[in-house]
């Protein structure tokens, strides 16, 4: 019913935001990834979710395209509800939700706080050809790019470089470079740790 909401930023938490438009103030749940894309200018422009239940009207706000869509189909998976999804897209970023289920990385899903095993299975199971088929990914390519991730990682790990803060860095260089081989990816980490 509502697609998009653009308007006057009058609040931003990192859980929420207000967008005043036309004078009605909208209250919008977020999810931390994309409350650190939102610029801290007065102008905003969100895609949205609504969720309509018995007792409310939940408006989700989202900064891409691709995150609503993730959200979206991570709520139609039997147990997961609005506030898991958001969750979900608060502990990691829709590409990584994206490539573990394509690759099927229980581990990674599992990592999200309030997701047990079986619903980690349940996600990726029901999931997985969509995704595959949706942003057309070929699941050998995932499965090679997570490899090279994994070998960059550890190379760092035993470079001294915390683990945690070697992902987010490997993160982002895979988010704009996803065919970059492990030495590439090393030496540009490398250059941001």
């Amino acid at each position: 019913m509502i697609t998009h909401i653009q308007g006057k930023l009058v609040e931003k938490k990192p859980t929420n935001v207000v967008i005043d438009c036309g004078g009605v103030g909208y209250h919008l749940n977020i999810s931390l990834h994309t409350y650190s894309q939102i610029p801290d200018q007065e102008n905003l422009k969100l895609f949205t979710h609504l969720q309509i239940k018995e007792d409310s009207h939940t408006l989700f706000g989202f900064s891409s395209l691709e995150e609503r869509e993730i959200f979206r189909l991570l709520i139609s998976v039997s147990g997961i509800g609005a506030s898991i999804g958001r969750t979900m897209l608060s502990s990691l970023t829709p590409v990584q939700i994206r490539e573990g289920i394509a690759v099927g990385d229980v581990a990674l899903i599992q990592s999200i706080k309030g997701i047990g095993a079986k619903t980690a299975q349940r996600v990726i199971l029901d999931l997985k050809d969509k995704i595959l088929k949706v942003y057309d990914i070929d699941e050998n390519s995932a499965i090679r790019n997570n490899t090279n991730k994994d070998e960059a990682l550890s190379a760092l790990e035993v470079l001294g470089f915390l683990k945690k803060q070697s992902e987010r860095v490997v993160d982002k260089i895979l988010a704009q470079q996803p065919d970059a081989d492990v030495e590439t990816i090393i030496k540009l980490a490398l250059k941001n740790l």
